[in-house]
């Protein structure tokens, strides 16, 4: 998988009225002079990046299997409600991290500079229903280069949500908190039907044969999540007596890190002062303007190390849109540099705790299910 560096075009720029509203006060100097900046802190980044990173996606990836290693051997014992409750947390901790701070990153290409065959985008198979090459094409090639551009993200609202007043109010979106709790413990498996692409292929963009082959391509790797999980494990534990409470112990744990990965991500992209933009004000986009639109339709969490390290570092959503492809684990001292950028330009930058973040994101998803 190639990694998209989505900069646009250089051949021209917005019109002045065609800026965000929170970028209006900006000269095209100045946007221009923003983006050498954050050029600049990138390049420093790629520059220093050594052994210590190294170590670290090492340390996480044995940490990970680790825990889902004893999660799965103490689940052999799930009929004994503390073995349960031990085997589910670890198995949980152990598919929330592969999630998000191992699958997540390394399929972004984040280590690709390893040269290590074990850790790269273009081998890595994550725990998710989806397959890992789908989601690179809808998540890397298409959301990270058109982030919130009404028309053109397909992230905007997963084609079931209304979370922008830029889009058509429709009758269905009256059931939008309603999709929403159901997709949060389900969010794999609607990320993965999301990643097929029916409405591209109604539209005539994307062709049946594709379809067809993804949907191939999904049904291997279902089959071989189902088999991990709800048939090896429990089969396993019935040698103890514990095969259904090991069964239900799987259940939970996918569950579980459903709802934490659809929590993360809603918060990075929907909550209140997360802006979207039209085709218009993108035409002649500028490699300044691209990075402009990254830090306005963003948003961050704000919280301690443990929680950046089970978000996947997605906590820092704005440097993650900013610079995809960088470790993750450097994007907390980034964070401090873009912030205070973002400070001197006069720019907004979104972020807030968990609950806050969730809340407003909730409250969205309601408000905009009225006309």
């Amino acid at each position: 998988m190639t990694i998209v560096t989505p900069f646009l075009l250089d051949s021209g720029r917005p019109t002045e009225s065609a800026k965000p509203s929170a970028a209006a006060h900006l000269s095209d100097e100045q946007i221009e002079e923003l983006g050498r900046e954050l050029d600049a802190l990138r390049e420093s980044v790629i520059a220093s990046r050594g052994a210590k990173d190294a170590a670290y996606i090492r340390r996480v990836i044995a940490t990970q299997r680790t825990l889902e290693l004893a999660g799965r051997a103490t689940l052999l014992f799930a009929k004994h409600k503390p073995a349960w409750l031990a085997g589910t947390g670890m198995l949980t901790v152990a598919k929330i991290l592969e999630n998000m701070e191992i699958g997540h990153n390394v399929l972004h290409g984040q280590w690709d500079w390893m040269r290590d065959p074990d850790i790269h985008s273009t081998t890595w198979e994550w725990d998710f229903v989806t397959p890992s090459k789908a989601w690179q094409h809808t998540h890397n090639d298409l959301h990270h280069t058109w982030t919130n551009v009404l028309g053109k993200d397909r992230d905007v609202g997963y084609n079931v949500f209304r979370v922008d007043e830029g889009q058509p109010w429709q009758w269905w979106n009256l059931g939008n908190p309603l999709y929403n709790a159901l997709l949060a413990p389900f969010f794999e498996f609607g990320i993965a039907i999301y990643d097929l692409e029916f409405d591209q292929v109604r539209e005539g963009t994307k062709s049946k044969a594709e379809l067809k082959q993804g949907l191939k391509a999904l049904g291997a790797k279902f089959l071989k999540q189902v088999a991990k999980d709800y048939v090896a494990t429990p089969a396993a534990a019935r040698l103890t007596g514990s095969g259904k409470q090991a069964l239900a112990a799987t259940v939970t744990a996918n569950a579980a890190r459903n709802i934490w990965a659809h929590a993360v991500i809603f918060c990075g992209h929907f909550p209140e002062g997360v802006d979207t933009f039209t085709e218009e004000q993108i035409e002649g986009e500028t490699r300044g303007d691209w990075y402009l639109r990254q830090m306005l339709g963003s948003a961050n969490i704000s919280g301690s190390k443990l929680m950046h390290l089970m978000t996947g570092n997605l906590s820092f959503q704005i440097e993650h849109h900013l610079f995809p492809d960088l470790p993750s684990n450097r994007y907390a001292e980034v964070a401090v540099k873009v912030r205070e950028i973002c400070e001197r330009y006069g720019l907004s930058y979104t972020t807030g705790p968990l609950p806050k973040q969730v809340g407003s994101y909730w409250a969205k998803i309601f408000r905009l299910a009225l006309p």
